[in-house]
């Protein structure tokens, strides 16, 4: 049982989604400190340096929105960060490694005939001897 164990462990994806945990919560702390120190200031009503101090009471309940508001404002540069400088650049490479990807011809094609499985070039089918439209390469 404890060699299944150590098997597990040690298995790829795990030891990958233990670093992509540590690596993000770095990365939240990072993100989140942007937030707090560059963006919240900034974005601050005249008079006041953070949200969190505003709130109001009724009835003795005090309702703490301005730290709501910071919240909010956080999951949104967050949000905004993650599509522009992850996102849109893993998007624009996927798209790149595509458009190459699509230059290249496939090395095999389907037979129409007898839907064996044929190199890409081939004239006809190793199979049933059909012809093959012509291709280039």
């Amino acid at each position: 049982m404890l060699k299944d164990f150590k098997d597990f462990i040690l298995r790829g994806n795990v030891v990958d989604l233990a670093i992509a945990f540590v690596v993000g919560t770095a990365f939240a702390g990072v993100v989140k400190a942007l937030v707090a120190d560059m963006f919240t200031p900034l974005l601050a009503i005249p008079g006041h340096v953070s949200f969190a101090s505003l709130h109001f009471t009724v009835n003795g309940s005090t309702f703490h929105y301005g730290d709501f508001i910071n919240t909010v404002l956080e999951f949104v540069v967050v949000a905004a960060a993650m599509f522009f400088f992850v996102v849109r650049p893993v998007t624009a490479v996927a798209a790149t490694l595509k458009k190459r990807k699509g230059d290249v011809p496939p090395e095999t094609k389907e037979c129409p005939e007898c839907l064996s499985t044929i190199p890409y070039l081939a004239h006809r089918c190793a199979q049933c001897t059909a012809e093959q439209p012509t291709v280039t390469a």
